[in-house]
């Protein structure tokens, strides 16, 4: 696990629960369960706090924690 990576939503689908993190450069996808305070959504242009792991050989996050603005 790599810890407190910082990134900003840049797409989220309510519907599905998915989403993608635009970290450094690099799209990291995120299900809406990985969604630390609880919510099942989040706004695209979100400042988020990151925590990603390997799965099924890609990175994913697993844990989203929005920043303050």
């Amino acid at each position: 696990m790599i810890a407190n990576s910082e990134g900003t939503v840049t797409a989220f689908d309510a519907v599905v629960g998915l989403g993608m993190i635009d970290l450094d450069g690099d799209s990291v996808p995120f299900h809406c369960i990985a969604i630390a305070d609880g919510s099942r959504d989040i706004s695209v242009g979100t400042t988020v706090s990151v925590v990603t792991a390997r799965r099924f050989g890609r990175r994913e996050a697993v844990k989203v924690t929005p920043r303050p603005s």
